[in-house]
């Protein structure tokens, strides 16, 4: 017995010990980089992803693709909850993000398999990320005009399908961000899109007000009402279902009728309440019963139901309305005004646009395309121009893109790489020769010669830091003067994901997890499993040990 093998790991774990487990991790990385990759810059392509219920996405922008895709392989999806991370941070980046994050854990192997410890990595890229960061906000410029805030959204909409109209539509992101902005802040959830297919994209427009995907809950309510006074509630103009089991006990017409009667009452009490505050426009986040319906239409009110939470927030900012959560509470000096409410049909969607709003802090974005499909991926563009805007707009600093703050980075983290003793230092160089993936990208993307276009881009830096790849012309040329640029935050959020992303990776020595979380459908007919990595060698059902016969 002295031999026996111990079990302390239920039946099916599968574990994945060390080395094994670092390759294995760092592999899957650079396989979803890979995957994203293709996608980076202006000459980026796109990715066709087809759900289980047949529902076509066509875009190249990272983050839908990341969310879209069914990643099993637990490693992979901690880089994809750090570009959703991203996303909802600074609103841009995402694929930047992936791609360094791929490129770091790449190297780090490389410095694994020459014998440099771990930790010795982990330390290096740690100091070199907080430098970089230091050296990003030095090269930075003050971008406070309108004029800078439109390269902004140009660059970041740039090869994501709107190329073509990507002038016009920065027109309009930079005229909605700034309509909105208060304390020197832009916050682009009050600025809504609205997709509307038919026509061309040059035909969007920025609304005056805001627009809502909804129609009156009758359509013999108004149709159109000036000097709107608006009440916004989250309460139901409806009888509310009881929370027990109820009986109810009628033995003659008469009960019936009183009972009819008294349901009528009440809900004509409810209506009551709000024609006394003297709304004309109402907008219920709950239900509106039938009846009500019928005396809301009577006194001459426009009233929606089942209006979104994000549509409501809208209404309160653009028109000072303040929501109402009792009807008891229901007043006046609660009620926002509209000088104009009505409705419209747009192609051939029926759109409520509430407009001449005072000061209003919320806008819509009509956004016309020839499919839904275009409309969907023009969207996205929009969303992630909205998001380097607004962070353009509170932090008032940029960078110059095109692959030159990168190279600017490399070179002087390279300098800085020198002045550090000991075996950090190759990590350090291996970090600035990771942040070359961007560029090089760019340059594959585009078809390009890399090895010398990196060569000249190089070779310009020393004399002027703003020299960067014209993807288009195929050279080098000052982006500064291109109008090619990017927020600093965008940029400062993107090195400091990817370079904790890939710490936390390198950190993992062991995986240890039921058969299911890391093979749930079994080998396929190549032998990989259900995350698609080649299984292990010597990484056996119980934990490594032998099985028990």
């Amino acid at each position: 017995m002295a031999n026996q093998p111990i079990f302390i790991l239920p039946e099916g774990t599968e574990r994945y010990s060390k080395r094994d487990a670092l390759r294995m991790n760092i592999t899957a990385a650079k396989v979803l980089a890979g995957i994203v990759r293709t996608t980076l810059g202006p000459k980026g392509m796109d990715k066709m992803l087809t759900s289980s219920l047949g529902d076509v996405t066509v875009t190249n922008d990272g983050a839908t693709i990341m969310r879209e895709m069914e990643i099993n392989q637990p490693a992979a999806r901690m880089l994809v909850e750090t570009a959703k991370k991203q996303e909802d941070i600074v609103g841009d980046g995402t694929t930047s993000v992936v791609v360094i994050a791929g490129e770091l854990l790449s190297k780090a192997e490389e410095l694994l398999d020459d014998g440099i410890a771990t930790s010795i990595v982990v330390k290096g890229y740690r100091n070199a990320t907080k430098k970089a960061v230091e050296l990003l906000k030095e090269i930075a410029i003050d971008a406070d005009d309108e004029e800078t805030l439109k390269k902004v959204a140009v660059t970041a909409m740039s090869g994501k399908g709107s190329d073509y109209a990507k002038e016009h539509l920065a027109d309009l992101v930079v005229e909605a961000a700034l309509r909105i902005k208060e304390d020197g802040k832009s916050d682009i959830d009050n600025i809504n899109i609205q997709r509307v297919s038919g026509d061309s994209v040059e035909d969007s427009f920025l609304a005056e007000g805001i627009i809502l995907d909804k129609s009156p809950v009758s359509k013999n309510m108004p149709r159109d009402v000036r000097d709107a006074k608006i009440a916004i509630m989250k309460y139901p103009i409806e009888l509310k279902n009881t929370n027990t089991d109820t009986k109810i006990d009628i033995t003659s017409p008469d009960q019936f009728e009183a009972f009819l009667k008294q349901e009528e009452d009440m809900i004509k009490e409810l209506v009551n309440k709000v024609i006394d505050s003297g709304v004309n426009v109402l907008f219920c986040q709950k239900g509106i019963d039938d009846m009500a319906e019928h005396y809301l239409k009577k006194a001459g009110i426009m009233a929606f139901k089942r209006v979104k939470k994000s549509d409501m927030e809208r209404i309160e900012k653009a028109t000072g309305a303040k929501l109402v959560t009792d009807i008891d509470d229901l007043s006046e000096d609660k009620l926002g005004k509209a000088g104009h409410v009505y409705l419209d049909k747009i192609f051939d969607h029926e759109l409520t646009l509430i407009e001449e709003c005072d000061n209003p802090k919320a806008s819509s974005i009509i956004l016309r395309g020839s499919t839904r499909y275009v409309t969907e991926q023009i969207a996205r563009a929009l969303d992630d121009a909205l998001g380097v805007v607004a962070a353009t707009i509170e932090e008032g600093k940029v960078l110059i893109g095109g692959g030159a703050c990168e190279i600017d980075l490399v070179k002087q983290l390279r300098e800085y790489g020198e002045t550090v003793s000991g075996r950090e230092q190759l990590a350090i160089l291996k970090y600035a020769e990771a942040l070359e993936v961007i560029p090089r990208t760019l340059i594959e993307n585009a078809g390009l010669d890399t090895i010398n276009l990196i060569a000249d881009l190089k070779a310009a830096h020393e004399d002027n830091p703003f020299i960067g790849i014209n993807v288009f012309e195929g050279k080098v040329v000052d982006m500064k003067e291109a109008g090619v640029i990017e927020p600093l935050r965008v940029k400062i959020q993107a090195l400091q994901s990817a370079g904790e992303a890939s710490e936390m990776i390198l950190r993992i020595d062991d995986m240890i997890a039921a058969r299911n979380a890391l093979n749930s459908t079994g080998p396929d007919e190549s032998g990989n499993d259900a995350s698609g990595m080649p299984p292990m060698p010597g990484a056996g059902g119980m934990g490594g040990m032998p099985p028990m016969m």
